[in-house]
């Protein structure tokens, strides 16, 4: 870490024991050491200070992850430029950001692409926010990627860093970065329901597209989540929905949000878009419907997401597989009998050969040998007659079987039979 000579940048020079002690102080993260570094030993309040390589890059082995191979590292130089106030910004040092502040420092100087405003957003420094915005940081500042800070919101400790840039007059209608996004996209791909719930409360549009087509519900469907994060992207999902986002918009590819779900096995969020009118047989570019990419992720996706997903599609009204495509949904979804059996009851007769145990994998056929037995012992025999009830029921009813079924006086097993719930066995 040294200071920059750039002739466009003012010469401020660090002494080299100080960017020493610095640099020591940020890797070890010693906030103490930091803000009394910063703020009482700098040069020059604007100093800029040019971070380099050299030091891993005399010792790449020990930069490696444990496992990995050594000799596979980069010798390109790295040149990043920041600034004191960047620095305190980026690591949340309130005291070290007054007291720069105070000092006349520039809030918008951001010699290395992003600001110390940029800094704060993304490390979710709400009281550092603050500072740089009431001595005067541009709320629109944009990065060297043609980001602002309120795109750099993130995380949901970022919160209260968006409060405070809206309340500055920061824009919700920016599209910023090589994807187009708007502040809103970035809270939707990320599952913020809360940093959502504030955009559109300030006029943000809840149907505008970034520049892969996407609108906000779009890119909050496509993004995989962990689990734990279900829960509150099915929250922000909702909240799109109840203001007007179109359940069926769909993006260059001409995938809908019901696809992107499907495709992520999230039966939940596959359940609330269908009620808000989603197409459960459209058809992508690729000719995929949702229940095609169900589907696909039934193999490799937790149960029971995928058989839950395909359960919804089926009583919404999706068409099922072509009958001849089945063998090859079988190959494919072997590991995933619950999957099996939930599509192959959709419909009435199903002609099933012995030659589709060729396709099961022998460790799944022994690891499900009860279901795939009952399976193949259609092969010569015809559906019970209960089985072939519950079809006329359904054909019936419809695209409205997820409505109409509950209302009917029957026992909840019954119920549940008619809504393709899977048993295990196969009659």
């Amino acid at each position: 870490m040294m200071m920059s000579n750039s002739d466009h940048l003012p010469d401020y020079p660090l002494h080299s024991d100080l960017v020493r002690r610095l640099k020591s102080a940020l890797d070890a993260r010693d906030e103490e050491r930091v803000s009394h570094l910063i703020c009482t030993e700098v040069g020059h309040v604007d100093a800029v200070i040019e971070l380099d390589n050299d030091d891993w890059m005399k010792d790449p082995a020990a930069q490696l992850p444990v496992g990995a191979l050594v000799g596979l590292w980069t010798l390109e130089y790295k040149r990043e430029l920041t600034t004191p106030l960047c620095i305190a910004a980026a690591h949340g040092h309130t005291p070290c950001v007054r007291h720069l502040l105070s000092r006349g420092a520039d809030p918008d100087a951001s010699p290395g692409g992003q600001g110390a405003l940029h800094e704060a957003c993304l490390g979710g420094h709400t009281a550092c926010a603050q500072l740089l915005l009431q001595h005067g940081a541009d709320p629109d500042l944009l990065s060297a990627e043609g980001l602002t800070p309120l795109h750099l919101c993130r995380t949901a400790a970022s919160l209260g860093c968006a409060q405070a840039l809206l309340e500055h007059g920061a824009s919700v209608h920016c599209a910023g970065g090589a994807g187009g996004d708007t502040p809103l996209h970035v809270a939707a791909q990320r599952g913020l329901d809360e940093h959502a719930c504030l955009y559109l409360g300030c006029g943000a549009r809840v149907d505008t597209r970034n520049g892969r087509g996407e609108t906000p519900l779009s890119a909050a469907c496509g993004a995989a989540r962990r689990p734990d994060e279900h829960a509150r992207r099915l929250r922000l999902c909702a909240l799109l929905l109840r203001r007007g986002a179109a359940a069926d918009a769909r993006d260059e590819d001409e995938r809908s949000p019901l696809h992107k779900a499907c495709g992520h096995a999230c039966p939940g969020l596959a359940r609330l878009l269908l009620r808000h009118g989603a197409d459960a047989g459209a058809l992508d570019y690729g000719g995929a419907s949702p229940l095609a990419r169900a589907l696909q992720t039934a193999a490799c996706a937790p149960e029971p997401g995928p058989q839950r997903t395909v359960q919804e599609l089926l009583n919404h009204g999706s068409p099922a597989v072509w009958p001849d495509a089945f063998p090859k949904v079988l190959k494919t979804c072997a590991p995933a009998p619950r999957v099996i059996e939930t599509l192959f009851n959709a419909y009435p007769q199903l002609r099933v050969s012995e030659s589709w145990r060729e396709v099961i994998p022998e460790e799944v056929f022994q690891m499900h040998q009860a279901f795939y037995q009952s399976l193949l012992a259609l092969a010569h025999t015809p559906r019970c007659l209960q089985h072939l009830c519950r079809c006329a029921i359904r054909k019936l009813f419809g695209k409205k079987c997820f409505h109409l079924v509950p209302l009917l006086p029957l026992p909840k097993s019954l119920q549940n039979y008619l809504l393709l719930e899977p048993e295990g066995v196969l009659h």
